[in-house]
């Protein structure tokens, strides 16, 4: 047994909803994707279709070009990635935790040295480190919340007003078949 494992420091890793202790650093981040639900993602992918099928019928009529680009439905079934980044805290006890930041903050947020407090919430699985829900800095009063990016950022509205386009479309249709 070498030294550095008599002395490791012990990290907490899971934490109460409210930690408040000394900002010792962030730890290398890495990216994590967001998960994004097959019947939404089929449901707008086919609606946009259609507006995009109709307004391509439209541009060959008047003959004023193709497609426009679009991505294809294995890229848009990937989801988003964002940033997580571990950090680590010292309370008053000297008890050291980790958590997860999900997204990002301003760069000048957090010093070394800072005393924060943080809300956190349970990650789906047991064995990840909470995640920071917002970060109140005590030295400048001011509070931070990391953003992330959603599915409705990663669809884009280009291809949400097609989905909605191609629904009124759709709708429309289905109407008339079934008078």
């Amino acid at each position: 047994m070498d030294e550095t494992e008599l002395y490791r420091e012990r990290i907490l890793r899971h934490a109460g909803p409210v930690v408040t202790g000394r900002f010792l650093g962030f730890r290398a981040s890495y990216t994590r994707e967001v998960r994004v639900g097959q019947p939404l993602l089929i449901a707008v992918f086919v609606t946009a279709s259609i507006a995009q099928a109709l307004g391509a019928l439209v541009l060959a009529v008047l003959r004023s070009g193709g497609r426009g680009a679009r991505r294809k439905f294995k890229d848009l079934k990937k989801g988003p990635e964002y940033l997580v980044t571990p950090l680590r805290l010292r309370d008053d006890l000297g008890q050291t935790y980790e958590i997860e930041m999900h997204g990002q903050l301003p760069q000048s947020a957090l010093h070394r040295g800072d005393l924060v407090q943080v809300r956190t919430v349970p990650q789906k699985d047991p064995d990840l480190p909470v995640k920071l829900r917002q970060v109140l800095n005590l030295e400048t009063l001011q509070p931070y919340t990391p953003r992330i990016p959603t599915l409705w950022s990663h669809l884009g509205p280009a291809l949400l007003i097609q989905a909605v386009l191609g629904l009124v479309v759709a709708t429309a249709v289905a109407t008339a078949w079934i008078s």
